[in-house]
């Protein structure tokens, strides 16, 4: 069903994972996409092409670097040229980095706070006018699971996701009367390509199976003790472009197995 038929979003982080199971499913709701994220060339034109194809939409790639504002920006007015308007931004991007407070790399706090916070200040900075003269628009911000609740050992990935969460519920109130809605949803674990490549790493250095390293590591906060997909939270972005989710705004939506519920 195209219910995003005519709109364009621009997906940060979506050349793999969460990004681009979501930019996917906006895709297949009618929407134009914008790709954006790191990786082989190749790859990336396979994947672009394939959404453009497969779902009969635009789909683009813009190779902004997330922690270089001007770029951003640069990014939010070439997809306005060729899409005609951005009417859906979906803030994605992230990068982790685990360590000791005492140990973290200040230079590790700062590239996490850029690339997990403050480019999404940017990206809204930059299409937020337009969706105002147009009384229109979906900002959608992938916070996550840590957004809610702390871990130890990451203090800059949990500060930039909480950062994330009151982010959205000031561009919330500031595009209410505007026609813009302003959400984050806050995952827990998702079985994407970056977390399976840790699972067997993680059973070796435990000395456990992968199964244990699962069941009780990943997913032990988890009470369902299921991961996560990304077509869950594909789902979940199309349905908050839709006008059947107007008056959800400044939502913070945990998809994570019972994890916050603890």
């Amino acid at each position: 069903m195209r219910t995003l038929e005519g709109k364009s979003a621009i997906v940060t982080g979506s050349t793999s994972g969460i990004g681009l199971g979501v930019a996917e499913a906006l895709a297949g709701a009618g929407a134009n996409v914008m790709l954006n994220g790191f990786g082989p060339a190749e790859e990336i034109e396979r994947l672009r092409s394939k959404i453009a194809h497969e779902h009969r939409v635009k789909a683009l790639y813009n190779g902004a670097d997330m922690t270089k504002p001007e770029e951003i920006a640069a990014m939010a007015q070439a997809a306005a040229a060729a899409f005609g308007s951005v009417d859906i931004i979906v803030n994605n991007a992230g990068i982790q980095h685990v360590s000791p407070i005492e140990d973290f790399p200040p230079e590790k706090w700062d590239t996490i706070i850029a690339i997990n916070l403050s480019s999404a200040f940017h990206l809204t900075r930059a299409t937020f006018a337009a969706m105002k003269a147009r009384k229109w628009g979906r900002i959608i911000n992938i916070a996550s699971a840590h957004g809610l609740v702390a871990s130890p050992f990451k203090s800059a990935y949990v500060a930039a996701k909480h950062g994330v969460i009151g982010l959205t519920k000031t561009a919330a109130l500031e595009g209410a009367e505007y026609g813009i809605t302003c959400n984050a949803i806050c995952p827990g674990y998702v079985l994407t390509p970056l977390v399976e490549k840790q699972i067997p790493d993680t059973a070796k250095a435990r000395g456990i199976s992968e199964e244990a390293v699962v069941r009780d590591v990943l997913l032990a906060a988890q009470a369902t003790k299921q991961f996560v997909t990304t077509s869950q939270l594909g789902a979940l972005a199309v349905f908050l472009c839709t006008d059947a989710a107007s008056q959800i705004t400044g939502a913070s939506l945990p998809v994570d197995g019972g994890w916050t519920a603890h």
